[in-house]
């Protein structure tokens, strides 16, 4: 019989014993390789396996909305990941950026909303955090929903000097919504800022426009 959340056994950190960790490939990301052996739900430990974790570093992503005009700014750029597995890669997303050493998740959603996109942040409201993938990477992403107003929206954002060639696109709080149950979105933190909105919005947009 499987067990209720009230008496699952509560593992952390430290019932995990990292045997070897080495780096596999440096590039411009990285992979390290993990052997370690864990503790057992069903007691006892593990035997030994060997991951290969990919190190991308973490991330912060934010849901661009105008509620004086009840509309959503996202982007569509190239992803060479969607192209290696079949999909269109130009993907229309919600901004982001790479949280660098120093910095705050927060810091990153100001500065990529102005850089990507050509917005101004105003007011900040937390969504959520995440882990990405995993059973594979490191990354975890700092999702936001970021007050803007849509017509400072560049037409083209995105840094030359980073290989960045975004295109801004404004859609209205409905369209947007539209795009996520229509299954046009296939990246996870659009998918997730889109849910949250299609929960959230007549509330964001009632708090932000009083």
């Amino acid at each position: 019989m499987a067990k209720s959340c009230s008496d699952h056994v509560d593992f952390n950190i430290n019932d995990v014993e990292v045997l070897e960790k080495k780096v596999a490939f440096k590039g411009y990301f990285s992979i390290e390789e993990y052997t370690l052996r864990h503790k057992k739900h069903d007691g006892g430990w593990s035997a030994p396996i060997t991951r290969e974790i990919f190190e991308r570093g973490h991330a912060a992503a934010m849901l661009l909305f105008d509620p004086k005009r009840d509309v959503v700014v996202l982007i569509e750029q190239f992803r060479p990941g969607a192209l290696a597995a079949g999909y269109n890669p130009w993907l229309l997303e919600v901004p982001a950026g790479i949280i660098e050493e120093g910095q705050t998740p927060e810091s990153v959603a100001k500065r990529e909303t102005h850089e990507e996109t050509g917005c101004e942040a105003k007011r900040v409201e937390f969504i959520c955090d995440y882990l990405v993938s995993p059973g594979g990477t490191t990354e975890s992403m700092h999702l936001y929903c970021v007050e803007v107003d849509s017509e400072q929206a560049f037409e083209f954002g995105g840094l030359e000097e980073e290989g960045e060639h975004i295109a801004v696109v404004k859609v209205p709080r409905n369209e947007a919504i539209e795009l996520l149950t229509s299954g046009k979105v296939h990246n996870s933190m659009t998918i997730i800022a889109l849910q949250w909105l299609q929960i959230n919005g007549n509330y964001i947009h009632k708090k932000w426009c009083a």
